[in-house]
Order: C-alpha cells, then sequence, then structure tokens
C-alpha cells in the first residue's frame, strides 16, 4: 500500500510534476482521439527512465528534503505493519507523558522487541502535541524505563529514529534535558541485551543519540545523520541561509556517505521515489533487515551483547599520523 494520501511533490521532482501533467492531458484526450495510445505509452517510458535518472543523482540537499518529507512513514506507521496488535506504553512514572516518543511491546518476525520511536505528527495540531519530533526530558526517561524494562525481561530492543533533535526551550532544560540524554546514554552502553537503531528520517544530534547507542545502526536510503542541522552549519560557518547546500554537501550527512565512514552497518534501500511513497514496502525491507541483524546478535552472550556494542563505538573514527 503507498502513502495514506497523494505524495507531495518535491522541488527537485518538478521535471516529473511536467512530466504528469502532460500524460494526463493526453490520457483525458483518449476517448475522443484514439490514436493516441502510443504517444501516452512513449510518454510513461519517459516518465519511468527520468524517474530513475533523478533518484540515481540525488544531492545530499536532496536526501534532506526526501528525510524532512511530510508524507514519511513514522514511527507507528512501522510499529502497526510490524504487529497490529503492539501494545503502546506511556509515562516516564516520574512527571508526565512526552508524545513526542514512542514506545511501546512489537513483534517483529519471531522476536518480541521493546521498541521506541519518534514521532513528528501530520496535521498542525499533532505536530504542536508531538513538538515537531523533539523530545522532553520526559520522553528520554520513558525511553529509559523501557531500556530497564528491556533488561528485566531480556528482550531485544529496537529504537526508530527521526527527529530534529532533543527540544532545547527553557522548560526542558529547567526539566534537566541534559542529564535526561547523559543517563540514557550510560544506561544504553550498560545493557545486556541487544539493541538495534534505524535512522528513518532525520537523526539529529544529542536528541538521536540519546535513543541510538546500539550494537547494529541502519539508516533509511535517503535518511540523514548529524551533529546539527545543515541551517544551523550555514548559519554559524557562512553566516547565511543562502548556504544550506553546501553545509549538506560539507557535513557527510548522508546514508551512503555514513556508511563509508563506518558509523553505520547498513543503508536500507528505500521504494523508488522515497519510502512515503510505499509504506508496505519499506516496512517489510526494513522488517527482513532487523531479523538479520536480531538473529546475529541473539546468538552471543548476554556479556558478549555489551563487548560488541563497545567495540563497536571504539572503532568508529580513525587518525592519520
Amino acid at each position: 500500500m503507498a502513502s495514506e494520501t497523494k505524495p507531495v511533490p518535491l522541488d527537485f521532482e518538478q521535471p516529473l510534476l511536467a512530466l504528469a501533467q502532460q500524460i494526463e492531458m493526453l490520457e483525458n484526450q483518449l476517448q475522443s482521439q484514439p490514436g493516441l495510445e502510443a504517444d501516452v505509452k512513449n510518454l510513461h517510458e519517459q516518465y519511468k527512465i527520468l524517474r530513475r535518472s533523478i533518484y540515481s543523482n540525488l544531492r545530499p540537499i536532496d536526501h534532506l528534503a526526501l528525510a524532512r518529507h511530510v508524507q514519511r512513514p513514522y514511527a507507528r506507521d512501522y510499529f502497526d505493519r510490524f504487529d497490529k496488535n503492539w501494545i503502546e506504553l506511556h509515562g516516564d512514572r516520574k512527571m508526565a507523558d512526552d508524545p513526542a516518543l514512542v514506545v511501546g511491546l512489537v513483534t517483529v518476525g519471531p522476536y518480541k522487541v521493546v521498541a521506541i520511536g519518534t514521532d513528528k505528527g501530520r496535521s498542525l495540531r499533532q505536530k504542536q502535541i508531538c513538538n515537531f519530533g523533539m523530545p522532553q526530558p520526559e520522553g528520554y526517561r520513558k525511553a529509559l524505563r523501557m531500556f530497564e524494562h528491556a533488561q528485566k525481561f531480556a528482550l531485544p530492543i529496537l529504537t526508530l529514529i527521526d527527529t530534529p533533535g532533543a527540544y532545547p526551550g527553557m522548560t526542558a532544560e529547567e526539566h534537566n534535558q541534559a542529564e535526561a540524554i547523559a543517563l540514557n546514554l550510560r544506561v544504553l552502553a550498560s545493557l545486556k541485551v541487544p539493541v538495534v537503531a534505524v535512522v528513518t528520517g532525520e537523526g539529529g544530534s544529542g536528541g538521536a543519540l540519546a535513543i541510538g547507542l546500539a550494537n547494529r545502526i541502519l539508516m533509511l536510503e535517503h535518511a540523514v545523520y548529524s551533529v546539527i542541522s545543515p541551517e544551523g552549519c550555514a548559519s554559524i560557518l557562512w553566516r547565511s541561509s543562502d548556504k544550506v547546500a553546501a553545509a549538506c554537501e560539507a557535513m557527510k550527512m548522508t546514508a551512503g556517505e555514513i556508511h563509508k565512514l563506518g558509523i553505520v552497518d547498513e543503508v536500507v534501500k528505500e521504494p523508488l521515489g522515497g519510502a512515503h511513497t510505499e509504506y508496505d514496502q519499506i516496512a517489510k525491507t526494513l522488517q527482513i533487515a532487523l531479523i538479520r541483524h536480531l538473529d546475529t546478535l541473539t546468538k552471543l552472550s548476554p556479556t558478549r551483547i555489551k563487548q560488541d556494542r563497545l567495540e563497536k563505538y571504539r572503532k568508529i573514527g580513525s587518525t592519520i599520523e
């Protein structure tokens, strides 16, 4: 099944939109002019060729646009397709529930997992409720509660990351945002159950790391992962919003680039046109990848699982002498 509504075209897809309009116009004339079938067929072939060409030559800023697409599937879209009967849990047991982080018990293939994912919301009202996907300390403490639950019951952990970053507002600082993120990192590093993280859209700074310190890190083909947003980078380095594209190039934030650096373990291919065009297909592809990694990790002893995670991070980065 495709996304719930007709995909919204992005700027770099405008040539496709123009061709699609020509096709639609000719198809509307077919009843009165039957001789147009060959022209319509030819335009359909041109559309397929052009689409493949565009998606084979995307710039980093184009990947960013896809990662932020308003119709991109979020955590619940994946959880619903992994397990129609998954159970959502709420609250940090201390103060409040943060809708920006969705947590629950989900079955992925043969595995029962503790699942945690970010939610940006669809409508304006939902976005406001979810704080545009920027978790507050209560959200990270809710995730922490689930980490401890997984450890207690020996369940693997799955995290789906799509956030521009942790919320930097006054309320979040008053509720100790930095401590909440730091505590999550400490606990994740010490867990003796498998942790698999997937960057499904944006992976932004500490907001992503707080649920992303994992044995295996996957990224969807058009996802991005960075220490700061390209807009933030451009404003600091060039003091100009016109340099966002240059920042995307310099930051090496796309899935392919980060995979080459050895930070992520696998790039999961998306349907042609992006994950938002085929929810069922991307969920199925991702589930196959998750099961493959869980098959490997669940064969390790608890001590070895923890050691495997620490070794992964010790290997990241290099020096030139």
